[in-house]
C-alpha cells in the first residue's frame, strides 16, 4: 500500500493500458479518478475494480480528454473527492492510420487535439494544482516506438508522440522548481482489447520482437506505477521504452 492516500487522474483507462494502470494504484492504496471518453465503458471499469478489491477507492468520469474544460473539472473534481492531487497519468490518446498523401485535416487534428494538446493541457492544470498544493507531485504521459521508430501510415499519430516526449523535457525546467517530477512511458507492441482485433497482431510481434512476445498491460503498468511513486522523485525528464527490444532492431511488421 505504498501509494495510501495518494490521489491519481488516469486518462483514457477504461481499457488496455489506462485499465490495469488504475487497478495498479488502487491496488496500492491510491485514490483514483478513471476517464474514458465511453461511459458505459468507464462505469464498467470502476465497477470492476471496486468489486475485485474491496478496499479501492475508484470513481470515474467520462467525458473528452482532449477538452480544455472538461479537463479542469477533472482536476477540480479529483480535489473535491479526494482533498489533493498527487499523480496524474496523461494515457488518452487516438490512432488514426492513413496514407500521407491522402489524410485529412480533420484526422491531423483530432489526433493533435487528443494526443498533444490533451496532455498539454491537463500537465498544466494538474501542475497548477500541485504548485498550490506545495508538496509536489509526479507526471507520467504515454507516447509510443512509433515517436522513435518510421511506421507505415502513422506519420501524424508517430509526430504527436514524439512530440509529447519533448514536451516532458521541456516541462523539467518548469516544474522541477515545485518538486513536480515528469517523465514518458514509450510502450512497443502491446496485447489489449483493441489490438487483439487483429487476429494476427501477437503471432506477428512475437516474430519480430527480440523478448519473443509483444508487451502485456502489466509491464506498462507496472512502469507507470514505478515512475509516478516516491521511489522515482530523481528521475525527471526521461522516456522509458518498454518494447521486448524492439527499437533496437526495428523489423516492421509490415
Amino acid at each position: 500500500m505504498f501509494l495510501q492516500n495518494k490521489t491519481a487522474i488516469v486518462t483514457g483507462a477504461a481499457q488496455g493500458i489506462g485499465l490495469e494502470i488504475c487497478k495498479q494504484l488502487a491496488g496500492h492504496g491510491a485514490n483514483v479518478l478513471l476517464n474514458d471518453i465511453d461511459e458505459t465503458l468507464a462505469t464498467k471499469a470502476v465497477a470492476g475494480i471496486c468489486s475485485n478489491n474491496e478496499k479501492a477507492n475508484c470513481i470515474s468520469l467520462p467525458g473528452d480528454a482532449g477538452n480544455v474544460s472538461f479537463i479542469q473539472q477533472m482536476i477540480d473534481t479529483a480535489v473535491t473527492q479526494f482533498g489533493s492531487l498527487d499523480m496524474v497519468i496523461a494515457n488518452a490518446g487516438i490512432t488514426l492510420f492513413g496514407d500521407f498523401f491522402t489524410y485529412t485535416p480533420a484526422s491531423f487534428f483530432r489526433v493533435m487535439e487528443v494526443n498533444l494538446g490533451g496532455t498539454f493541457f491537463l500537465a498544466q492544470a494538474a501542475a497548477i494544482q500541485m504548485k498550490k498544493q506545495e508538496s509536489g507531485g509526479s507526471l507520467l504521459f504515454m507516447s509510443s516506438v512509433t515517436g522513435h521508430q518510421a511506421h507505415k501510415d502513422l506519420a501524424a499519430y508517430g509526430m504527436s508522440k514524439a512530440a509529447i516526449e519533448m514536451l516532458a523535457k521541456n516541462l523539467v525546467i518548469e516544474l522541477s522548481p515545485y518538486k513536480i517530477n515528469i517523465n514518458t512511458i514509450a510502450p512497443g507492441a502491446t496485447v489489449t482489447e483493441r489490438t487483439l482485433e487483429d487476429p494476427s497482431y501477437q503471432t506477428t510481434w512475437e516474430k519480430i520482437t527480440p523478448m519473443g512476445r509483444p508487451a502485456s498491460v502489466s509491464d506498462i503498468a507496472h512502469t507507470a506505477l514505478f515512475l509516478v511513486s516516491e521511489n522515482a522523485k530523481h528521475i525527471t525528464g526521461q522516456t522509458i521504452i518498454v518494447d521486448g527490444g524492439w527499437t533496437s532492431v526495428s523489423p516492421s511488421p509490415y
